[in-house]
């Protein structure tokens, strides 16, 4: 015990060295650690600070960038309104595209002062242009309604003018075929033989055809009316009138002095071809002559007579009740 009692002080001394040595390393360490813990702070304080200016700068960054789409949402809004006015103007529109296809500004300062230019030609803005253009619309589609009806109409009307030209070129054409019958057997009744027809000429069609008459008398040429003499002429237009007659038969018939160019051989042929006419048709015949052979071959005679000076009286003779008279 007493050898370990005296080896116990350099034991402890020994101790007490590694305690002061230990010591000292955690004094050193918690120097270090305690400038390592200042830097920290003072590296946490500079972050803190930097982390705060980066808060505030995109936060002013995050304003800036909303300022900026809310001006770009105006550009394109503007120039989307420009380029509506300049297509509605008849100008070429500046199409909103990419900031590398806008013009330069000299390009469009030149086209905002032409368009400026454009407007002030114009002159006043009609404020009641919309109602103006709705009553023209309106009116317009009223007008193309009428204009639809009309056609409609007019397409009606032309198929019922084509209707009827059919309907009255086959009558005419038959009305013209009997005619010509009848007046080709009267010519040749009234002159003896010869021949005589009606043509249509100068188109093709009976609705715009002309009519020539075209007469043979015995021992002559054929030839038109024209060439004919008077009393020839006037026999002719005759027996186209009986022909007529015959043809589409009428009550009455006045003849006006028609055999005022007739010779008294030719108004014999021509009181026979009336008293054929009288027993063929139920018309009346009024003569209105001098010709003493055309009044003895009449049924009735009327005429006016001055028994007085300045007293007209009609008279009426009935020549068939006379020869009776006579004959008894």
């Amino acid at each position: 015990r007493l050898a370990a009692a005296e080896a116990a002080p350099t034991a402890l001394a020994e101790a007490r060295e590694r305690a002061a040595r230990a010591h000292a390393e955690a004094e050193a360490r918690a120097r270090r650690s305690a400038d390592a813990l200042g830097a920290a702070e003072t590296a946490q304080s500079n972050a803190a600070r930097a982390a705060r200016s980066a808060e505030t700068a995109a936060a002013e960054a995050r304003a800036a960038l909303a300022a900026l789409d809310a001006k770009l949402e105006a550009a394109i809004a503007t120039l989307d309104e420009a380029a509506s006015r300049l297509a509605a103007a008849g100008l070429d529109p500046v199409a909103p595209a990419g900031a590398e296809a806008l013009p330069a500004i000299g390009a469009l300062e030149q086209e905002i002062a032409r368009t400026t230019r454009a407007r002030d030609a114009l002159g006043a803005v009609n404020l009641r242009a919309e109602e103006d253009a709705a009553e023209i619309r309106s009116e317009r589609d009223s007008i193309a309604s009428e204009k639809a009806d009309l056609e409609a109409a007019i397409a009606k009307l032309r198929q019922a003018v084509a209707t009827l030209n059919r309907e009255g070129r086959s009558r005419l054409v038959a009305a013209f075929d009997r005619v010509n019958e009848q007046f080709a057997t009267l010519f040749r009744t009234l002159f003896g033989g010869g021949e005589a027809r009606l043509v249509m000429v100068e188109d093709e069609d009976p609705l715009e055809a002309g009519l020539e008459i075209l007469c043979q008398p015995p021992g002559k040429k054929l030839a038109s009316l024209s060439l004919l003499s008077g009393g020839e002429q006037t026999l002719t237009a005759l027996a186209l009138i009986f022909a007529v007659f015959l043809s589409q038969p009428s009550p009455i018939c006045v003849l006006d002095e028609v055999d005022a160019p007739l010779d008294d051989s030719n108004v014999e042929r021509f009181c026979s071809l009336l008293e054929a006419m009288r027993s063929r048709t139920d018309t009346r015949f009024l003569v209105i002559t001098h010709h003493p052979l055309t009044m003895a071959r009449m049924d009735r005679l009327f005429g006016v007579t001055m028994v007085e000076r300045g007293v007209s009286q009609l008279v009426s003779v009935d020549l068939a009740a006379a020869a009776r008279m006579v004959d008894a």
